[in-house]
């Protein structure tokens, strides 16, 4: 039988005990807190996952479900056909005519018909469920952060507006397919645009008789288009595709050459001959038909090229 000072030892260590329990279990709880919190804040985190796509960031949403990729250089039709096949809900054409808070006149777009030019060719993800607005939205922005990052001093102090290099821009993006020629080529457009010549870029008279694949015809030269640059003076009056940041780079800094021509080089995967005067394109022009001429009247391309 235990005396009184034994029975009153017993009872504050039996209210030590249940008071540490009861400590214990607050911290518990309290471990259990941080846990949820942390792991909302790793939610957090991934719904704002920044997406690089052609040098820009693009902040994109949580719990995405579709993944789109714009190739460089492809125009507003293109882009609506991989829009459908993607599955997106809604008119792609008609959603990239314009879009509410993005203004083409602050880049110097005065009423352009679209906003070509500005759908910014990237790799996206998209939301679950996504819509047409979903992907024009974030190519505005890719386009906005990516052009902050391009010097344009040397553009303006030759009086070409922001949308003149984009215009430009993609031209390059479709002329070209071997990556250091992009500032020659922007060179010859620089070079061109200040003697008064025309442009005579193929690229554009494409773009007006949308002939992507077909050697181009002689009626085709003619045809009637603003952006037909063989037959009017100038830039077209719009971009005839979406560049990269690559080319955008090269339309605001041309190389500091004379040239005036190029052709493509006979056998190789894209390359062209650079000239600067006439005669010099002629023999370069010979030599590609000449080539053009043995290999059955198609193009003297290697089977190999990409």
């Amino acid at each position: 039988m235990m005396n009184d000072p034994e029975r009153r030892r017993l009872v504050r260590e039996a209210r030590r005990r249940k008071a540490e329990g009861a400590v214990y279990r607050r911290r518990r709880l309290l471990a259990l807190v941080a846990v949820v919190v942390a792991a909302g804040l790793v939610v957090a985190a991934v719904a704002a996952i920044r997406h690089s796509g052609g040098g820009g960031e693009v902040t994109i949403d949580a719990g995405s479900a579709k993944t789109v990729t714009i190739p460089e250089g492809y125009d507003r039709k293109q882009i609506a056909e991989i829009a459908k096949q993607t599955g997106l809900r809604g008119d792609y054409l008609k959603a990239s005519e314009s879009f509410k808070g993005f203004d083409p006149a602050k880049y110097g777009a005065e009423g352009p018909e679209s906003l070509e030019g500005f759908l910014f060719p990237a790799t996206y993800e998209l939301p679950r469920r996504p819509t047409v607005e979903d992907l024009v939205a974030r190519q505005l922005d890719a386009f906005e952060q990516n052009i902050s990052q391009v010097n344009l001093g040397y553009a303006r102090s030759k009086n070409l507006t922001t949308y003149d290099v984009v215009i430009i821009a993609s031209m390059i993006e479709r002329e070209v397919q071997v990556p250091k020629e992009r500032a020659l080529v922007a060179a010859v457009i620089y070079n061109r645009l200040h003697a008064g010549m025309p442009l005579q870029i193929d690229a554009t008279v494409r773009y007006a008789s949308g002939n992507f694949t077909e050697p181009i015809s002689p009626s085709e030269l003619e045809i009637n288009s603003p952006y037909n640059t063989y037959t009017n003076s100038g830039l077209p009056p719009g971009p005839i595709g979406n560049p990269g940041l690559d080319s955008i780079e090269a339309a605001a800094h041309p190389a500091q050459e004379p040239y005036l021509y190029y052709v493509v080089k006979p056998n190789t995967c894209g390359e062209h001959t650079f000239a600067t005067t006439e005669a010099e394109f002629s023999r370069a022009k010979a030599a590609y038909d000449e080539a053009r001429a043995a290999n059955g009247g198609n193009a003297p391309t290697p089977a190999n090229c990409p």
